[in-house]
């Protein structure tokens, strides 16, 4: 039996949870999911420049498990930029937590 996923900490809920290229109307768009862990290890890795070790205590999760959430979540956004379509911010396995910083 496999191990249940451990809970990943995220700071905030995203306030913007789709973006889609200009022009092409909402309903002929194909759609890729970005989990919102996924958002948070982008924040952290790209936005704050921390190193995958920070990152991972950031989010209360192995530096291996923060490396393969990183590199699904370029890769989802990767997709949805070359290829023109719709980027849906939600899911995952969660829990919001305030930091003092």
């Amino acid at each position: 039996m496999a191990r249940p996923p451990k809970c990943r900490l995220v700071c905030k809920e995203p306030d913007v949870t789709y973006f889609k290229p200009r022009g092409v109307p909402l309903r002929s768009l194909e759609e890729v999911t970005l989990t919102v862990e996924g958002l948070e290890a982008l924040r952290l890795s790209e936005i704050e420049g921390l190193d995958q070790d920070e990152a991972a205590a950031r989010m209360g999760i192995s530096r291996q498990t923060f490396g393969r959430i990183l590199a699904e979540a370029r890769k989802t956004v990767a997709r949805a930029v070359v290829n023109g379509m719709g980027l849906r911010i939600e899911g995952g396995n969660y829990k919001v937590v305030k930091r003092a910083e």
